[in-house]
């Protein structure tokens, strides 16, 4: 049965097998995007900047910016994807740490209840979450693979923007950390003496070489703990007096005793430490390597995708524009049939709905990419 433009399941003297199922906007070498697709990514990131407490203007503008590059998002996501299957790309590891951390740091030991707690937070099914994981990780993959692994900065060039913007790099006295925190908040005085007892233990793990950001991820009662416990840089007189007299006394790789706060026992450890002034090359140049690296990372993760359109089979409705579409590209719907209704029973769109699912919520980003590092060569 040929893809059609319209997928129906309607026709009257039917009406017990078939109704209308979704519009086929385009065509991306043996999948489809459907018009209902572009409308759920709208709907969730219309929910999402709510949440997050943008103003009707701000969430207006931005549906704007995302619907006129909605079809390019999506494209883009197919191919990526498609592309990690030519390659053998295998997440599965990563996405089951992913949600082992999540249900770890959220302290839900019981599958069902984990699931859920995704329910609840997502809108979405446990399922259709972890789908949406693995094509996350898939298209990074594959971008990390293809595009920034390739990206080369000469160390010459990193060395000549320090030298032309040394002003960039006067930093007031700081230091870095990271940070556990055990909670003894709704605890008795039995639980504040095993949280202290717990704390002392991670202290003495850490200081014996494990590492302090998966100790972190894996312990800490903080928000931080999704990141590993990053709390970022500190000038003096940005802590509180006895913890800053304490970090700034440190160098590098110095873990605290647990220091009694309001909310627990906190661990800090110096993760780096800056002098006043101007700092050492040595200090700023992975920052620096940022700086260089992004102005390349998106015209070359375009230039990719363009190759990747120009190498697959894609036809696109008439009314509906790809902007990322490759020069020269024939993408002309071709479908002799595209103004007759594709008539399918209840079982073969069911069957079909799985294949079709696409990642709907998590678009190529237009700009920063944190994507894997770029490679230095030594001139």
């Amino acid at each position: 049965m040929r893809l059609a433009c319209l997928v129906w399941v309607a026709a009257a003297a039917f009406a017990a097998d078939v109704r209308v199922v979704e519009e086929i906007i385009a065509k991306v070498n043996n999948e489809i995007i459907t018009r209902g697709e572009l409308e759920r990514s709208r709907r969730q990131l219309e929910e999402s900047l709510r949440r997050q407490g943008a103003t009707p203007a701000q969430i207006k503008q931005a549906l704007q910016e995302a619907e006129r590059h909605a079809l390019r998002e999506r494209i883009d996501q197919l191919l990526l994807l498609q592309r990690a299957k030519d390659l053998n790309i295998n997440v599965d590891t990563e996405v089951a740490r992913y949600l082992a951390d999540i249900q770890l740091r959220q302290k839900i030991s019981d599958p069902e209840k984990f699931q859920q707690f995704i329910r609840e937070q997502t809108s979405m099914s446990y399922e259709d979450f972890r789908q949406q994981i693995k094509d996350s990780f898939l298209t990074r993959r594959v971008i990390q693979q293809e595009v920034s692994s390739k990206i080369v900065i000469p160390r010459s060039e990193v060395q000549k923007y320090y030298e032309e913007h040394k002003n960039e790099f006067i930093r007031d006295e700081q230091v870095l950390l990271r940070e556990i925190l055990i909670s003894t908040q709704g605890k008795d005085e039995a639980g504040v003496a095993a949280a202290e007892k717990k704390a002392k233990e991670l202290v003495e793990r850490a200081r014996q070489g494990e590492n302090f950001g998966n100790l972190a991820r894996d312990n800490s009662d903080a928000e931080t703990a999704a990141n590993y416990g990053e709390l970022g840089a500190f000038k003096r007189g940005e802590l509180r007096k006895d913890i800053e007299d304490i970090v700034f006394r440190q160098g590098k790789g110095y873990v605290t005793d647990p220091i009694k706060v309001d909310t627990g026992f906190l661990i800090l450890k110096v993760e780096e430490r800056s002098a006043p002034g101007l700092q050492p090359l040595e200090m700023v140049e992975n920052e620096i390597m940022e700086k260089l690296f992004q102005p390349r990372m998106e015209p070359a993760l375009r230039a990719y995708l363009t190759k990747l359109r120009m190498d697959a089979f894609l036809e696109i409705k008439p009314g509906w524009v790809d902007t990322g579409a490759a020069p020269g590209k024939d993408t002309t719907w071709q479908d002799p049939a595209q103004l007759k209704p594709e008539t399918v029973t209840k079982e073969e769109v069911a069957s079909r709905t799985r294949r079709r699912r696409l990642l709907w919520a998590m678009p190529v980003p237009r700009s920063k990419i944190p994507v894997g590092a770029p490679r230095i060569i030594v001139d």
